[in-house]
């Protein structure tokens, strides 16, 4: 096999392939985002409350399946007593991690994100104009949309 058929080989290859799995980059880059400034949840202290779909895509993006029915809240834990005289001494209190936010890799990120998607839609630009195929990256395309939502319920 010559060199410019190996290379031709790859080119092609990687073509489909990108064509194929661009859905869930498009998917895990706008997800990615919402996560990156916590858009997908309601955190405490806070007013913000998300749309219904940003809490479903975030599950989805987080732990790969539609998010259940609540959970039933169970009894409180019970009160922990203080150290009995004579007896060992109490453990000392864990304290809470620092509430930093880390704004500069946020928005890192952030911009990471949005260029994954862009760049991502570019490519789809390209290889439906420069193909011949037209019907094998229609096919790749719907393809790599709908063989995950098939596979979501399970």
């Amino acid at each position: 096999m010559s060199t410019a058929s190996i290379l031709k080989a790859v080119r092609l290859t990687h073509h489909y392939l990108g064509v194929f799995i661009a859905p869930a980059i498009l998917f895990f880059s706008f997800t990615g985002f919402l996560q990156t400034f916590s858009l997908h949840e309601t955190l405490r202290g806070r007013d913000y409350k998300p749309p219904a779909i940003f809490e479903k895509l975030g599950n989805i993006h987080k732990k790969a399946t539609l998010p259940g029915p609540p959970r039933p809240q169970g009894p409180p834990p019970p009160k922990a007593e203080g150290p009995k005289p004579g007896g060992p001494p109490a453990a000392p209190k864990a304290t809470p991690p620092p509430t930093s936010f880390h704004w500069p890799e946020k928005i890192f990120f952030g911009i990471v994100a949005i260029g994954l998607f862009t760049s991502t839609l570019t490519g789809l630009f390209m290889a439906w104009k420069y193909t011949r195929r037209k019907i094998v990256i229609v096919a790749l395309l719907i393809a790599g949309t709908v063989l995950p939502l098939v596979l979501l319920p399970f």
